[in-house]
C-alpha cells in the first residue's frame, strides 16, 4: 500500500521576520511564540529584515515556510517581487505568508489579499489575526501539501 509519509511539525522549518525598514516585533515573536508552542521550528529573523535575508535563512534552514510581517504600512513596496526571488533562489513553491498593516490608508482588505495573493504569496492575513487562526491555516496548507 502506497501510503505517503507525512512530515510532524517539529520537522517543519518556518522562517520569520519582519521586512523592510519596519521594527514592529511584538506581533511578530507573538506569533513565533504560538507557532513554537504549535510544534514547528521556528527561526526568527527580527526586524529591519530584507526580502533577500528571508530567502537567504530559507535555504540555508531547508524551510518549509516564509512568514513575512509588516506594520508600518509599507508592506506592499517590500514584499513586490518576493515569490520571484524564491524562485530565482530555486525554493519556488515554499509555503508564503504574509500577515500585518500592510498597506498605507484605508482600503477594503478583500484587495488587499487579493493584490498579496497575485504577488505569489499563499495567505494574506489582516491586521488583528489571532495566532490560532494563522497555526490552523498552516496546519490545513501543510496537510494539503502532504496528500498531493
Amino acid at each position: 500500500m502506497g501510503e505517503k509519509a507525512t512530515t510532524t511539525k517539529a520537522q517543519r522549518t518556518l522562517i520569520t521576520g519582519v521586512i523592510g525598514s519596519d521594527t514592529h516585533i511584538v506581533g511578530n515573536r507573538i506569533l513565533s511564540m504560538a507557532l513554537e508552542d504549535a510544534g514547528y521550528k521556528v527561526v526568527t529573523l527580527g526586524a529591519l529584515t530584507p526580502a533577500d535575508e528571508f530567502i537567504k535563512a530559507a535555504i540555508e534552514t531547508a524551510a518549509d515556510a516564509i512568514m513575512v510581517s509588516s506594520l508600518y504600512g509599507q508592506g506592499e513596496l517590500d514584499c513586490r517581487g518576493f515569490r520571484d526571488l524564491c524562485i530565482e533562489a530555486g525554493i519556488d513553491t515554499i509555503l508564503l505568508y504574509v500577515g500585518g498593516n500592510l498597506v498605507v490608508g484605508k482600503q477594503p482588505w478583500p484587495e488587499v489579499e487579493k493584490r498579496f495573493l497575485e504577488m505569489g504569496f499563499d495567505r494574506a492575513f489582516p491586521p488583528g489575526t489571532r495566532t490560532d487562526d494563522v497555526v490552523e491555516a498552516l496546519d490545513q496548507d501543510f496537510r494539503n501539501r502532504d496528500t498531493v
